[in-house]
């Protein structure tokens, strides 16, 4: 997933980031319209299975959806700037967040929101900059601490009403296995070109 013939620039990269956020946005406008929200995650449900894709792009209020904007503008800005393939990371910590929210969360919650990819994408810079021991990644690393610790692990804890704490978890375990494989498959790569 990392490779030195990936690279790209965030002025490459930033038409695609500003294209999934607008999207975002374009389903919370036709959801005031249609009841968009009912394609959600419900876990072990096996007609919200969708869920797992559109969880992501669906909100329940402008205040939710604006809590998610900009730290998903600063986080997928800042991974389009790696060496990583941005659109490869992104779908993985939807598709393994998902679901693993699906297999493991709670039963009789309807899940939205883009907020699990937040916290996937957060922990995603800070373990691959910590594990790729360079510069850039570890400042990285730093500043995503810096700036989302706190939400980081205010995020997870249970006791709090109406927010996905689950997938929040499950988002930032998605993060952290992406990034695990990403450096472990770069490892074994130069390995083998030794």
């Amino acid at each position: 997933m990392i490779n030195q013939n990936n690279q790209h620039s965030i002025k490459q990269e930033l038409p695609a980031v500003l294209l999934f956020v607008g999207l975002i946005w374009l389903v919370f406008a036709l959801d005031r319209v249609l009841p968009l929200e009912q394609f959600g995650l419900i876990p072990r449900n096996g007609s919200h299975l969708v869920g797992i894709v559109t969880m992501p792009f669906l909100h329940g209020s402008l205040q939710h959806i604006m809590s998610n904007t900009v730290p998903l503008l600063v986080l997928l800005t800042l991974l389009a700037g790696s060496r990583a393939n941005s659109r490869t990371i992104v779908l993985s910590i939807v598709l393994l967040g998902g679901a693993l929210l699906w297999l493991f969360g709670r039963g009789a919650a309807l899940h939205i929101g883009a907020s699990g990819l937040v916290f996937g994408l957060a922990v995603f810079l800070i373990v691959s900059g910590l594990l790729e021991r360079r510069v850039i990644p570890m400042l990285i690393a730093i500043f995503v601490t810096f700036m989302y610790g706190s939400s980081l692990l205010s995020g997870i804890l249970p006791w709090q009403p109406g927010v996905s704490w689950d997938g929040h978890l499950f988002g930032g375990i998605a993060g952290a296995v992406a990034a695990f494989f990403l450096v472990r498959g770069k490892q074994v790569t130069s390995k083998f070109r030794s």
